[in-house]
């Protein structure tokens, strides 16, 4: 499990991903601190270092990155630790569309090709 402080290139992602499950890894994003988590079993696990690092619950979603795909095959917004029925999101997927945009510019600054 990391934070990411600097860019990383897609490469370098499946690396990561080959260590866990193959051809998707899991991630955290803080959409107010812009920060990006990666590489753990469960998102609540990378979920948890974001909270211990002073990220607010309200602000991390999580999603799986897929790196040998291109466009919206790239990011799919699944993850329990979205069911937020009091934040207007009832389910697994990221249903707001600001914060799918959010996600994308974060994990856009983060992974390069």
């Amino acid at each position: 499990m990391l934070i990411l402080s600097t860019p990383i290139t897609r490469a370098k992602l499946s690396e990561y991903a080959a260590n866990t499950f193959g051809d998707m890894i899991k991630c955290v994003a803080d959409t107010d601190q812009n920060l990006l988590a990666i590489d753990a079993e469960l998102h609540a696990d990378l979920e948890r270092i974001l909270l211990e690092h002073g990220s607010l619950q309200e602000n991390l979603w999580g999603f799986n990155l897929y790196p040998d795909e291109q466009g919206d095959d790239f990011v799919e917004y699944d993850s329990l630790i979205n069911i937020r029925a009091w934040q207007g999101n009832p389910t697994r997927d990221v249903t707001d569309a600001g914060v799918r945009a959010k996600i994308v510019s974060i994990v856009n600054q983060f992974i390069t090709d």
